[in-house]
Order: structure tokens, then C-alpha cells, then sequence
């Protein structure tokens, strides 16, 4: 644990009952998740305090994590990732100071879309993780067992309990706290159908209150491929030959 990190924020963290048993910090396959992912949700909440615990939330990243999110999740306390995560290398670069990452497994998230080395973490990342935190809980989820259709409903009506519910499939960034609990969805965290740009938000969470920040960053230009540069060179060869 980070040195930097109020023992206030250290003690506020903890989980609830939850898909899959208790959190298992043994570094992933080729260790590139490293000790502090929690797979799954611990049988006993952790000891509470007045925090605050600011709670990065991403999902959606499919194998590439845009490194200006990273930032973002370095000034945190701890990181969730709601799923369609795409290998181990993404959790890894989730780096919050207490160094704790809770991850759910995506729709994508399958043994033919992972690399052949990691794929047994696959069996070990639950489908719902709740996390106990300053003033309630909060229910990750991908969202892909519940239809487009009066999702957020639906949402609700599973999870009345949750202070706040966060999920993702949809790639689409959604605050809607008009109702309790909270159903809000953090966006694409990659550069896949981020819809405007790769986006995340931070939960700062104490026993009186909670604060939602969202971040949203500006598309990174794609760099041409090369069969495209190829067929520019060619045109230009073409029109060179003409005019001679």
C-alpha cells in the first residue's frame, strides 16, 4: 500500500457478499495483473470510516486502455472495471495508490478473445462484484444479462440495496441519479465505439455524501494503415505519369 494514502481512505475499503467469494491477490497469469485485483467480492464488508475514497470507474477498454484514462486512475484510491476488459495487460495498468482493482467480466470477456496464457483468470472474474464503500455500496455489473429496454429499471428493481450501480456494454457515458440507487455508466475506456472520445468517471465517496466527476478525453487520430499509404503513393505516381 502507498505510503501516500491516508490510513482513513486504506480502512474504508471493503466488499459484500457477493457472485464469487473472497478477492484473490496471487498476481495473474504471466503476473501481469499483479497483486491488488480482486476477483470477486469479500464474504465480510471491511471496516468503514469518513474517507473520503475517490473510486475510479472504466470499463469497455477491449484490450487497450487510452493512457490519459491511466492518469486518472492514478489519482484514485482504487479502480473498478466493468467488464469487456480484453487481457490481463489492462488490469496491470490500473495503478490506484491503495492498489486495489475489482474487475467483472464482459460479454467479450471469453476464452477465444483472450490470450491462450491468461485465459484461466477468465474463470476466476465474476460476473457482479459489491463493494462496500463510505456511506453504501456499489454494484458493478457489465450489464449484458439485462435487455437495452428499461435497463436501468430492471437494474434497480435487481439491486435496491446499492447505493450506486455502474456498468458498461452499451459504451455509451450515463449519469442518471434522478433515482436511488445511482445507475451510471463510465463510458469506453479504449478506442472502441467511445461515441465522442475515451471517457471514465471518479466516485468520491464519505459516510454523508457522494460526488461523481466524469472525464471525458478527445479522440486520438488513428494512424493511417499502411495499405492505405501505399495506395496514396501509387495514386500519386499514377497522375506524376500523366502529366509527363
Amino acid at each position: 500500500m502507498s505510503s501516500n494514502v491516508p490510513e482513513s481512505a486504506a480502512g474504508s475499503l471493503g466488499c459484500v457478499e457477493g457472485a464469487s467469494g473472497a478477492p484473490n491477490d496471487e498476481p495473474t497469469a504471466n503476473g501481469a495483473a499483479g497483486p491488488g485485483l480482486h476477483l470477486g467480492a469479500c464474504s465480510k464488508p471491511g471496516p468503514v470510516s469518513m474517507g473520503p475514497v475517490r473510486v475510479a470507474l472504466v470499463a469497455d477498454t477491449h484490450g487497450y486502455l487510452d493512457p490519459r484514462i491511466a492518469v486518472v486512475v492514478k489519482s484514485c484510491d482504487v479502480a473498478l472495471h466493468g467488464g469487456d476488459i480484453g487481457n490481463a495487460e489492462i488490469l496491470g495498468q490500473l495503478q490506484p495508490r491503495v492498489g486495489r482493482v475489482f474487475a467483472v467480466l464482459g460479454n467479450n470477456d471469453v476464452a477465444q478473445k483472450w490470450p491462450d496464457a491468461q485465459r484461466d483468470l477468465l474463470f476466476r472474474i465474476p460476473l457482479e462484484a459489491h463493494i462496500a464503500l463510505p456511506g453504501g455500496e456499489l454494484v458493478l455489473v457489465h450489464g449484458h444479462r439485462q435487455p437495452a429496454a428499461r435497463r436501468h429499471e430492471r437494474l434497480r428493481e435487481r439491486y435496491p440495496q446499492a447505493r450506486a450501480i455502474c456498468y458498461g456494454h452499451s459504451h455509451v457515458l450515463v449519469d442518471d441519479r434522478d433515482h436511488l440507487p445511482w445507475v451510471i455508466n463510465p463510458g469506453a475506456a479504449g478506442r472502441a465505439r467511445t461515441f465522442g472520445g475515451p471517457s471514465c468517471m471518479v466516485l468520491t465517496a464519505t459516510e454523508a455524501r457522494w460526488e461523481l466527476e466524469t472525464h471525458r478525453f478527445a479522440p486520438r487520430a488513428r494512424r493511417p494503415r499502411r495499405s492505405n499509404l501505399m495506395s496514396r503513393e501509387q495514386a500519386r505516381s499514377s497522375q506524376a505519369g500523366a502529366g509527363s
